[in-house]
């Protein structure tokens, strides 16, 4: 399997760009290594706001083993719901996680309604729990979404504009392989591409320039509902 990732228009060709890397016979991915760095990231930067706007820290904590389980549930129904073409038929594979296939936003679904539920519990206002919980957010998401690159996933349609992408079509999912994109097909020494739009690195760009933003008004507009 070819595994080079190439921005023809800004003469960038990266040449084996793996899935995963092998530690004592173990395979890890990188998608799973971010996400994890991701979750971690989220945990601290959400304590570091917790402490500093002198919160309970319990309840963070509590939230965090919460919105972990729940989170990830919420991940695995959403990407199942809408890849069921994949799983119709073969029930006990919508418990195999081991081939991948976790979606951010069922995750942060199930985070909020979590959250939600947590708050009316405590009696606390879910909303500054969400506020603080923002900045961790948003950088965990800055870092997960990377892991797209290396996965080859969560890109969008053809294109042949300044940041066009080019990913081998055999290291792509055939599911992900648009008509358009097969209309389309690049050859390069004797190996197939697709050229398409890498959806994951817009969003990664608007996420930090988002985060920038919360940041310069994190102290006047956050913390009272306004941010979340």
């Amino acid at each position: 399997m070819n595994m080079n990732i190439n921005f023809p228009h800004l003469g960038i060709e990266l040449e084996h760009v793996g899935r995963s890397i092998s530690i004592l016979g173990f395979h890890i991915t990188y998608y799973g290594m971010l996400i994890g760095l991701a979750l971690v990231a989220g945990i601290f930067i959400t304590i570091y706001f917790a402490v500093k706007s002198r919160q309970n820290i319990e309840h963070y904590l509590d939230l965090v083993i919460g919105t972990v389980l729940w989170g990830v549930v919420g991940a695995r129904l959403y990407y199942v719901l809408f890849s069921w073409d994949r799983y119709q038929g073969h029930f006990f594979r919508i418990f195999n996680l081991r081939q991948g296939g976790l979606a951010f936003y069922g995750a942060l679904m199930a985070a909020v309604l979590f959250t939600v539920f947590y708050a009316k519990r405590k009696r606390e206002n879910s909303m500054r729990l969400l506020d603080t919980a923002t900045v961790g957010l948003i950088a965990g998401q800055i870092i997960g979404r990377f892991g797209n690159f290396f996965n080859r996933e969560s890109f969008g349609g053809y294109t042949d504009g300044l940041f066009a992408m080019q990913l081998p079509v055999d290291a792509v999912r055939t599911a992900d392989i648009t008509e358009k994109m097969r209309e389309h097909i690049v050859e390069l020494e004797g190996i197939s591409y697709i050229q398409v739009h890498p959806a994951f690195l817009y969003e990664m760009v608007w996420n930090i320039l988002i985060l920038v933003l919360v940041l310069l008004y994190y102290k006047k507009k956050c913390l009272k509902g306004n941010c979340f």
